[in-house]
């Protein structure tokens, strides 16, 4: 084996291996930005807020949280780097490896969660068509699917599997759990369902906050799909495009539901349904990408940070992990689980876009050991995010946090001398 691996996330993708266009991002970002968690986070919006509320935040976070996303996929596909690679840049080669280690380990709770949701979901489905089935096995057959997965080829998912088959099935699934619902608001009465009032318990920043962490959620694994764009243009339309309809959509349908079915669980009211069943079933296979795209990710920032093992080595590797984990985790406490990413994530893309603004910077072999600008902006943005979520939560805590990182980069950067690279 070579003393010298090459690591491959560091490393532009050649322009002869970009082969994702607009229809690919809009199609992989659009199946993304579908789930089941992405609907349980729409319930929790209701009763606490109004429907009229909870939709206006759905709306306001949904187009801030995209937009991000959106710009660093942009700065994926003009760099040609992996995320790991912009945030390695931004924060200095020793020091980026802590954000990459924690992203890798909340890669791997988001897979774990994945598992979970089609393990619980299948695992419904059957019991209700057919009778019980063992959750061990549903576990271990999900987490099979997804080491078989992790060994083929990422462009090649993307283009053959999420374009011409999960694209439908998603369009498919949410068409009839829209049809069905909005069809049973009509018959309630929509005046009756705008008029309920919030009970209160969650202020609307912190629904706006809720509804941008699904977006950002994705930041620190844009890059790596968006890297073998065609064109920057394309990579930042289709994410726009396909997630910001996604994610509204699927916050918007939970919240719906569960103003239809006040104190319902989601997945029992869905099974409740007619023909709920066949839209559950077509909504957790698109699932099924979601989990993919959390290990293929978690395993390219793992692979920046040991070289010697390749993407496809770490891949199933990862995906046994999380199914040895999700054997013996419930999902419980999951919107504090969202709200914690927000606090390390938001203030770290808050700093990663300030060091590369419209154009990505890249040069590895000219950077120091820290970046004194990026790790105390970093840290004072969680600290803010955390002081703000406790102390003053219906604010919200996302946009303070990612302004005050953007903005202490930028008043830090020229005291310290930080270095510029040339652009990518």
């Amino acid at each position: 084996m070579s003393s010298n691996p090459l690591n491959t996330s560091l490393r532009p993708i050649p322009p002869g291996e970009r082969a994702l266009g607009l229809s690919d991002h809009i199609a992989l970002w659009g199946s993304l930005g579908v789930g089941l968690l992405v609907i349980q986070a729409g319930s929790f919006l209701v009763p606490a807020l109004s429907l009229g509320h909870a939709l206006g935040a759905i709306a306001i976070g949904t187009l801030i949280g995209t937009l991000l996303l959106a710009w660093v996929g942009r700065l994926g596909a003009e760099s040609g780097v992996a995320s790991a690679g912009l945030i390695w840049s931004a924060l200095g080669r020793r020091f980026a490896m802590l954000p990459i280690g924690l992203n890798v380990l909340q890669l791997i709770g988001w897979s774990v969660f994945e598992i979970v949701v089609l393990r619980d979901g299948l695992g419904a489905i059957a019991k209700h068509l057919y009778g019980p089935v063992s959750p061990v096995l549903l576990t271990v057959l999900v987490g099979l699917l997804l080491v078989g997965l992790l060994s083929l080829s990422m462009v090649g998912i993307v283009r053959k599997l999420i374009r011409r088959v999960g694209l439908w099935l998603m369009l498919g699934a949410l068409g009839f759990l829209t049809w069905r619902y909005t069809g049973e608001a009509a018959a309630a009465g929509w005046d009756k369902l705008w008029a309920r009032p919030g009970t209160g318990g969650m202020g609307f920043g912190a629904a706006i906050d809720l509804a941008i962490v699904m977006p950002i959620s994705w930041l620190p694994l844009i890059a790596d799909y968006t890297r073998y764009s065609r064109s920057a243009k394309q990579a930042f339309g289709g994410t726009l495009l396909g997630y910001g309809i996604a994610n509204a959509w699927c916050f918007a349908l939970g919240t719906l539901i569960i103003a239809l079915h006040p104190g319902g669980e989601l997945m029992g009211t869905l099974l409740l349904a007619g023909g709920g069943a066949l839209a559950l079933g077509l909504v957790l296979v698109d699932e099924v990408d979601n989990g993919y795209s959390d290990l293929y990710s978690a395993s390219v920032s793992g692979h920046s940070l040991v070289p010697r093992l390749s993407v496809r080595v770490l891949g199933p590797l990862l995906a046994v992990l999380a199914t040895v984990i999700a054997l013996s985790v419930p999902i419980q406490h999951y919107q504090d689980f969202l709200y914690l990413l927000g606090s390390v994530f938001v203030p770290l893309f808050g700093v990663v876009i300030a060091y590369h603004g419209k154009t990505p910077k890249v040069d590895f072999g000219k950077l120091p050991a820290i970046s004194w600008p990026g790790a105390l902006a970093w840290f004072a943005g969680i600290g803010l995010y955390q002081w703000v979520s406790h102390s003053a939560p219906t604010l919200g805590a996302s946009l303070p946090s990612l302004v005050a990182a953007f903005v202490l980069y930028h008043m830090l950067a020229k005291p310290f001398g930080v270095h510029q690279p040339a652009r990518a």
